[in-house]
């Protein structure tokens, strides 16, 4: 039993347990993705659709882009204008992306393949980070900060963020598993360090980096608590906390601010879904690694 046909020239036979399967796959995904829908489709609603009762789920009849345009009108009134706000929140997240990588790939490609003096310990102390929650370090943490003199500066959001435990041990697994003959090949060669990560080792380690891509922007870019704490000045906010504003006055002004709600929660979504979307299949050969073969 089973639907037998021919796709590409190739002879398909499907049993009725599979279309089954198929079937409750495809149910999981689709209850997956409605809050993704929900978000989408509420961005777009017009007033009057956004305040039916019964609400309406996902559909809309006349879908309009005035919630962004009352997006940023409503950050408009404050001193910095609501592009300020992204481009703080843009540049923030993709340096912490982009240092966190290079250090974290440096760091366990320098502690794997090279075994400087004192590695065991300094590995056992990224193990015994990963135990602490972050939120008991928060105090230290600014405490270090500002000894430091980097409140209100950009960098109170970067530096913190770059050398993260998690990220390193993530990398340090990666490249223990790279064989140790191609580097040394790449040596007899000629090839000095650097070029051998850069050139050799970081290539193929792009399912490792790549998962550290999303992690970390997914991550840095929702961060609504360090800008709280660490940046005094409204120029210098990034986008949750002025997000944060829209919704506390949402709470008071329903009316006047659903929309522009809707529409921020749109814009918080949409980079890490389109992120996750690019890296994807990166990200699904991290969580199904079993070793690189040499």
């Amino acid at each position: 039993m089973g639907l037998r046909f021919k796709v590409f020239g190739r002879r398909v036979h499907i049993t009725p347990q599979e279309v089954m399967k198929y079937l409750v796959m495809c149910g999981l995904v689709l209850f997956t993705a409605l809050p993704l829908l929900f978000v989408v489709t509420t961005a777009f609603k017009p007033m009057d659709e956004l305040f039916l009762f019964p609400p309406r789920f996902i559909r809309v009849d006349n879908p309009t882009v005035r919630n962004f345009s009352d997006l940023i009108l409503a950050l408009g009134g404050n001193v910095v204008p609501f592009s300020r706000y992204l481009v703080n929140s843009i540049g923030v997240t993709v340096s912490i992306v982009v240092l966190t990588v290079l250090v974290s790939s440096m760091g366990a490609f320098a502690l794997v393949k090279h075994k400087p003096v004192g590695s065991a310990i300094i590995f056992n102390t990224v193990l015994v980070a990963l135990m602490f929650s972050p939120h008991v370090t928060q105090i230290p943490r600014y405490l270090v900060v500002n000894q430091l003199g980097l409140i209100d500066t950009y960098w109170a959001l970067i530096l913190p963020n770059i050398a993260v435990a998690l990220n390193f041990f993530l990398m340090k697994q990666f490249i223990e598993q790279y064989p140790d003959y191609v580097i040394e090949a790449a040596r007899i060669d000629g090839a000095n360090e650097f070029k051998i990560y850069w050139s050799i080792v970081m290539p193929a380690l792009t399912p490792a980096w790549s998962t550290l891509v999303v992690f970390s922007f997914v991550a840095n870019w929702n961060d609504f608590f360090s800008p709280l704490i660490f940046i005094t000045s409204i120029q210098r906010q990034t986008l949750p906390v002025a997000l944060q504003t829209i919704a506390g006055g949402a709470a008071t002004a329903t009316l006047g601010r659903a929309g522009a709600l809707a529409a921020a929660t749109f814009v918080m979504t949409v980079p890490t879904v389109v992120i996750f979307t690019f890296m994807q299949r990166r990200v699904m050969e991290t969580m199904v690694h079993s070793g690189i073969k040499g």
